[in-house]
């Protein structure tokens, strides 16, 4: 059957290898890090003096350390020594790029947005994520342009996040001229640029994510991250302390502000790692659905109660932490993931009624207060139409107090809107109500280009991911991975009704990394079979090896000696290739890498048998 009738969704194969615990072969895993490559002893230049080198490096080094005393704070100078030097000694650890995987989730989840930055004076505000994001950018593209042993894989989402991108810019270009007298161009394209440099991730992630093992570490990672999240989330609602703004205490970060502060249901709202207690709560939201699916396929714990009785605690967790946000929107987003889980799977949207149900029992027994102000709240449905057109004409109305006034700005500019970042809405400058919609926002300022814009981002890969979904050829391991990552979507596009989604940024982030790990499921459950650790695919990369050794050498001494070491490397290459051809041998009839698996040749575990 051709590639085009069964693409490779599911052609990861372990050839009868050892597994690790995790699910990735434990024999072949390599994670270099982008500048790993050394020269051999054939390779290097014998003119070359080591020793000189080094002592270039000493000299620059003494050089540097005596300005840095003299002109700098030693104790902080000191400091930068050690970590740049505990840095050059575990460099092929903390820059490899599973470890550059993992700083960024860890950034995302656990470093507030807003509040923090390096302190490095550069005439803006060098917030981690920034630094991080960009990092990563620049190490992958050089790795592509300079390295041949490193393949793009494939993102999936290019066209919708490039729809998306066009429409925005379309709706700059087309309100140029009132932006350009009103001073606003400058501020709408840094917004574009913005959004580019966020949705970046999904292209980052995805190609950092290599192998089944790292995508469930990540996966991990995410989930206890966010119940260690919602813990002190709980613990920040009684004490009024939120310990994500006391990490400059110990990193070498500085506080850009200490403002936040909500109150409601008789007590502080709180933030956590988020920029605001709506945000927080979508957030704990889009993670339930990734420990839902990892009950049932997490790798570890091994015994299948251990490993339930975890995910469990940490939903539990994770619920609490949205109680203490006080946001009826975590609420709503909740009821729109649990529709789209009863529509699509109705067997499990009943499993999942059936233990919530209690569970939401016995919240309202313990946390009455609570329970009432998120919950109860929303079936008093006069107060709360009352309650959103409160403050009409200030500030921060109810929002449906904001939909005349909206709904009347639209007429005037319903094509391209009044262009993107034209609506300021806090500040000196503000010239427009703050709408706690991401949809009626895009729609005023894009109009209806941005909307379908949005729908590309949004809804498309949503469709896209539930047709995924319904394929029969796929391992359901990854085609539920993907029904958990289109959930997670589901309530991030419906909670954008109720609060300005791309302000409060760690949100879309997390859809982006989410986003990354769809694609790596859809696109061959790990990496592209170029890659996919399989014998054949040693041997490709011997045989590659060996030539490109060859064709060195051949540069350095000739070409009657590059031709003899180019037939020695054709010969070793053959030799390694009937070695690794086991049983089989290498003229065996084998299946190529590209060929899709069948569903028959499937294993319990997702991989060939």
């Amino acid at each position: 059957m051709s590639d085009a009738t069964n693409p490779p969704y599911s052609s990861y194969s372990s050839d009868d290898e050892d597994e690790s615990p995790w699910g990735a072969p434990a024999g072949d895993e390599r994670d270099e890090s982008p500048w790993a490559h050394r020269a051999s002893d054939e390779e290097r230049d014998p003119n070359e003096s080591p020793w000189g080198l080094a002592t270039i490096g000493a000299l620059v080094a003494t050089g540097i350390s005596v300005l840095g005393v003299v002109f700098l704070d030693p104790l902080v100078f000191g400091g930068v020594l050690i970590a740049v030097a505990g840095l050059y000694v575990f460099h092929r650890v903390v820059l490899s790029w599973t470890a550059m995987l993992f700083v960024l989730v860890g950034v995302v989840l656990f470093i507030p947005i807003r509040r923090y930055a390096l302190p490095i004076p550069v005439g803006f505000a060098l917030e981690p994520y920034r630094v991080v994001i960009a990092g990563l950018l620049v190490a992958l593209i050089l790795a592509f342009f300079l390295r041949d042993t490193r393949e793009r894989k494939p993102v999936v989402w290019g066209w919708p996040i490039a729809i998306f991108l066009w429409t925005m810019l379309a709706s700059l270009l087309f309100n140029v001229t009132p932006l350009v007298e009103s001073g606003l161009f400058g501020p709408g394209f840094g917004n574009l640029f913005q959004l580019s440099f966020l949705l970046s991730v999904v292209f980052v992630t995805r190609q950092l994510l290599s192998t089944e093992r790292i995508t469930m570490i990540v996966l991990n990672v995410i989930v206890l991250g966010g119940a260690f999240i919602g813990f002190f989330a709980f613990l920040e609602r009684f004490t009024r302390e939120n310990i994500f703004l006391l990490l400059g205490n110990f990193l070498p970060l500085q506080l850009l502000r200490d403002d936040a502060e909500s109150l409601r249901a008789g007590g502080n709202r709180a933030f956590g790692s988020a920029q605001h207690p709506i945000a927080l709560a979508v957030l704990f939201c889009m993670i339930i659905p990734l420990a839902v699916y990892l009950m049932k396929y997490s790798p570890w714990p091994r015994f299948e109660q251990t490993r339930r009785i975890l995910y469990i605690g940490a939903i539990g967790i994770m619920l609490v932490g949205m109680l203490a946000a006080v946001s009826r929107t975590g609420v709503v987003t909740l009821g729109a993931m649990f529709l789209f889980v009863l529509v699509m799977r109705p067997k499990l949207g009943g499993i999942l009624a059936a233990i919530g149900a209690p569970i939401a029992l016995v919240v309202g027994l313990v946390l009455p207060q609570l329970f009432e102000s998120m919950v109860l709240s929303l079936l008093d449905i006069d107060s709360l139409v009352a309650s959103q057109y409160a403050s009409v004409g200030m500030a921060g109305q109810g929002r449906l107090a904001d939909l005349p006034g909206a709904f009347d700005e639209f007429s005037q500019a319903p094509l391209a809107g009044t262009g993107l970042g034209s609506r300021i809405v806090v500040g000196e400058n503000a010239n427009a109500q703050i709408l706690d919609n991401q949809w009626l926002g895009t729609l005023l300022e894009t109009g209806v280009v941005g909307i379908i814009g949005l729908i590309a981002l949004l809804v498309w890969p949503i469709i896209t991911m539930v047709r995924f979904m319904f394929r029969s050829d796929v391992d359901p391991k990854w085609t539920n991975l993907v029904f958990a990552i289109a959930t997670a979507s589901v309530g991030y596009t419906a909670a954008m009704f109720f609060y300005d989604a791309f302000a409060f940024m760690q949100t879309l982030l997390l859809l982006a990394i989410l986003y990354a790990i769809a694609a790596w499921a859809m696109t061959g459950a790990g990496a592209p079979p170029e890659i996919v650790p399989t014998r054949r695919g040693r041997r490709r990369r011997r045989r590659r090896a060996a030539e490109r050794r060859a064709a060195f050498l051949a540069s350095r001494r000739g070409p009657k000696a590059g031709a003899e070491d180019s037939a020695k490397a054709g010969v070793a290459s053959a030799s390694g290739s009937g070695d690794a051809g086991g049983a089989n041998g290498p003229d065996a009839s084998s299946p190529s890498p590209t060929d899709a698996v069948s569903p028959k040749a499937m294993g319990a575990e997702g991989s060939p048998a």
